[in-house]
């Protein structure tokens, strides 16, 4: 069946949730023969049941306007919130957002011989009366940012002289948000050596090049779903990671294992997360389609390009008189104007805080290393002069501008991968952010005073920013400077997910940024710790190490005694003796496997995150010492 139906529905806009709307619309197309509430929880888990469209149509009203849906703790990831004893969440639709219309083309509908559709419709969850979900948090962020700038301006009208209007010409705050989604493609069982895609990359032999068979197929339709949508796709192409496909007998290719980024128009903060969380699940299902399996891992392969997802932060103002002024970009010859300033200086500030949000995988700490344009240090970059616009690519937060489109003025967070829960990675940006501004605002400071303190050097004293460190560098921080300089200047990155945790106990003041207006309560940011801490401890133990004993048992003793040299006897001993120490266990020792497990069921979790990096270690030092020793031998 064609996959583009000029019949099909595939978005409901907001102007359209209210009974009569909605029964035609249902009655107009029978194929819609599921409702879906979808609930983001703290670990950015998105519910999914199948409810008849019939019941819904008899319960509409309470669909709309109250509860007519429950689930209990087991299904959602609310740790300490949601428990055993008091499990009963409720689940209520927002009818403030677009609802979208996923269909099943592997099911066609006999009666209308179009695919089985099942609207999903974005809820709160609500546990004992409050909302405890990704979703509810960002909208509270947003709700707080706009308040307190409106109270800024309302009670400081001087803020406002510098853009000439008056607080009574604003008609309201827009948020404005984007993410893009980087992914790979691969045919399925197949594995591509790794020194085989290294050296892809180095060649750069696949970004931006040219698509070809199922690959291109899989991407066309998907950019044009996304178009039906509603989404307005802008961009489809390879990224930096992968290797040529091979022809089989058939003239098909195979072997395929490419890097795909996919980008498309920006929308308020709630919609954008919204509209992501659907579009990683259209693009995973249309390559299923063609016999691919994407993957949205951050690091999915050891030695290679990781995958992004670039976050883009903006704020404007819409007036009564319909003009639109982007609150980011400078009135003067400056990079930004205070507003933009302080709220870059605010991200910065608190970070530590941000980045459990962000980072919450130990998948997502291995993208994070020097060499793959992936940021590690918390610095930016604005650019050379006002007149030369950033490019820089190894900062953590860049400044987007467009010299002839003021309107375009943002920042990207470059942090944040397919897997971060976008939901609350843009509510902490945009509660830290506006720390940042109401400092720039509540102290008058000028845009000469902001961006001196945003460029101090490390050891500089600052009003607002922390003496020992340096925020803003124009340089290649990892060719600029060394790996003491960088520590020293912008911080340690944490490497594993318990030290990105324990951010949360090192800085109570950063913390207060995020609980503003009670945004993030005690209450829920122990229960997202609670989950992260599980999820992580879980994944070594039922997963790394797993891996790790299968790829560690691949590494056999490939020489033959007789012929072998002296050098070869040497690796296969070092490799061997290495093998042991990460995987044998003795009357009197343990391997790290053994000592990591222990201390992981002893919640000793401090000790796992150390033995964790020395594993990882040791895997790097037994992969390069085996890919020595098998060059070495002519007989294999």
């Amino acid at each position: 069946m064609n996959f583009m139906n000029k019949n099909l529905i595939y978005t409901i806009k907001k102007t359209n949730h209210n009974k009569e709307d909605l029964l035609n619309i249902l009655k107009e197309h029978p194929e819609i023969k599921f409702v879906s509430l979808v609930g983001v929880d703290l670990s950015g888990n998105d519910t999914d049941e199948k409810i008849p469209v019939k019941i819904f149509i008899e319960d509409i009203e309470a669909f709309l306007h109250g509860t007519a849906v429950q689930t209990d703790g087991s299904s959602v990831v609310l740790p300490g919130i949601a428990t055993l004893n008091n499990a009963k969440i409720d689940m209520i639709a927002d009818i403030e957002c677009n609802w979208f219309v996923d269909y099943n083309y592997d099911f066609i509908d006999p009666s209308t011989e179009k695919p089985v559709g099942t609207l999903r419709i974005p809820c709160f969850l609500i546990h004992e009366n409050v909302a405890v979900d990704s979703r509810y948090i960002l909208k509270s962020a947003v709700s707080t940012f706009k308040e307190s700038l409106l109270n800024i301006f309302k009670n400081n009208p001087n803020t406002l002289v510098p853009f000439g209007i008056s607080y009574d010409d604003i008609d309201e705050i827009t948020i404005t948000s984007a993410t893009e989604l980087e992914f790979w493609v691969q045919t399925p069982n197949d594995v591509a050596h790794i020194e085989e895609l290294s050296t892809s990359q180095v060649l750069q032999e696949q970004y931006w090049t040219r698509t070809k068979g199922i690959v291109r197929t899989a991407l066309e339709e998907s950019l044009l779903l996304m178009d039906a949508y509603g989404f307005e796709p802008e961009m489809g192409h390879k990224e930096v990671g992968g290797v040529k496909g091979k022809f089989d007998s058939s003239g098909n290719f195979n072997h395929i294992m490419e890097q795909l980024e996919i980008d498309w128009k920006f929308d308020g903060a709630s919609q954008a997360a919204d509209n992501e969380l659907f579009i990683r699940s259209l693009v995973k299902e249309t390559f299923r389609k063609h016999g691919l399996e994407a993957t949205f891992l951050a690091k999915p392969i050891e030695g290679v390009a990781g995958t992004g997802e670039h976050t883009h932060l903006g704020v404007s103002l819409k007036l009564k008189n319909g003009k639109r002024i982007n609150l980011f970009t400078a009135t003067k010859k400056h990079f930004l104007s205070c507003i933009g300033y302080g709220a870059i200086m605010g991200l910065l500030k608190n970070y530590e805080v941000i980045n459990p949000f962000v980072s919450s995988t130990t998948d997502s700490l291995k993208r994070l290393k020097p060499g793959f344009e992936a940021p590690v240090c918390i610095v930016t970059s604005l650019g050379a002069s006002p007149e030369v616009p950033s490019r820089n690519r190894t900062i953590l937060a860049g400044l987007i501008r467009d010299i002839n489109n003021p309107l375009a003025t943002r920042f990207e967070l470059r942090a944040p991968n397919p897997f971060t829960n976008t939901y609350l990675c843009l509510a902490v940006s945009y509660l830290a952010m506006l720390d940042g501004i109401l400092y720039a605002l509540e102290n008058n400071k000028s845009e000469d005073e902001l961006l001196a303190e945003l460029s101090k050097k490390a050891g500089e004293d600052a009003k607002y920013l922390e003496k020992d460190r340096a925020y803003r560098s124009e340089e290649d921080v990892f060719e600029h400077y060394t790996e003491e300089e960088r520590k020293k200047f912008f911080g340690v990155a944490p490497a594993t997910v318990y030290e990105n945790l324990q951010a949360f106990d090192r800085y109570p003041e950063k913390l207060k940024t995020l609980k503003r207006n009670n945004v993030f309560t005690d209450k829920l940011i122990n229960s997202f710790k609670t989950a992260v801490t599980k999820r992580w401890a879980t994944e070594i133990i039922s997963r790394i190490i797993s891996n790790y004993m299968d790829e560690i048992r691949s590494y056999k003793c490939l020489h033959n005694s007789e012929k072998a040299l002296d050098l070869d006897l040497t690796n296969w001993i070092a490799i061997n003796d290495l093998r042991h120490i990460i995987m044998k266990d003795t009357y009197s020792t343990r391997g790290l496997f053994t000592q990591i497990k222990e201390a992981i069921n002893a919640e000793k979790y401090d000790k796992a995150s150390k033995l964790q990096l020395e594993l990882d270690e040791s895997m790097h030092m037994l992969r390069h010492l085996y890919s020595n020793y098998k060059k070495n031998l002519l007989d294999i």
